[in-house]
């Protein structure tokens, strides 16, 4: 029952990650009533997490939930890291219609946030809190992170273009009217143009979060 659960645990969060708004799936996944170790379960996994206690104390998860998102990540990455490849190799199940290639390597980046080319499960459940259960802000700023691919504290209007493009492309044939070509350049003029108040080229994370918080045009 675990190595499905797990799969579909892993995948769900993905999901919720690429900004598509299926929060709602999340509602699938039952706990289980039976009892559960004390402590995480450790055993054949090289990477060991932080204690139970410490994580819990900063995320917003509760002890159960984080034993439930254990076993899923365990089951998907038994070494209790993810690389980059496996995480592609997840995020495509979950899109097959599509290229998700690019995405998952944009949101690899972001949750890899000691630049390590590993995702732990202590990076793995920072970063869901944040986007399941932070405040506007904390989930902004997450955002800002994500589109700021060079993380030099700037968003560009390429930046800006690879995530929407790699979006786009993510979908595939489930974009429905069709889209042409040029729609993602078009799209990335008009947000740049809303977030872009003082008009010198990019984007900073208060011009960011101010027209987020504004204007409904952000997918998140």
């Amino acid at each position: 029952m675990w190595e499905s659960e797990g799969l579909q645990t892993f995948g769900i969060v993905l999901i919720v990650c690429a900004s598509l708004k299926l929060l709602h799936l999340l509602g699938l996944i039952s706990f289980s009533e039976d009892s559960v170790e004390d402590e995480l379960e450790l055993s054949a996994v090289r990477h060991r997490p932080e204690a139970l206690e410490q994580l819990e104390a900063q995320t917003r998860f509760s002890r159960k939930e984080l034993q439930i998102l254990y076993r899923g990540f365990k089951n998907e990455c038994p070494s209790g890291v993810v690389n980059e490849d496996t995480f592609k190799e997840i995020y495509a199940q979950f899109f097959p219609q599509g290229d998700a290639s690019t995405y998952a390597h944009f949101l690899f980046n972001a949750f890899d946030t000691d630049h390590n080319d590993s995702v732990s499960f202590e990076d793995f459940v920072m970063g869901l809190s944040i986007l399941l259960r932070g405040t506007v802000q904390e989930k902004l700023n997450w955002a800002f992170n994500l589109y700021d691919i060079n993380k030099d504290g700037y968003i560009t209007k390429e930046e800006m273009f690879d995530i929407i493009k790699s979006i786009y492309d993510m979908m595939g044939k489930c974009t429905y009217p069709t889209l042409k070509e040029e729609t993602p350049r078009q799209h990335v003029e008009i947000f740049f143009q809303k977030m872009d108040k003082n008009r010198d080229g990019v984007v900073t994370i208060d011009e960011f979060i101010d027209c987020c918080q504004n204007v409904s045009l952000f997918l998140f």
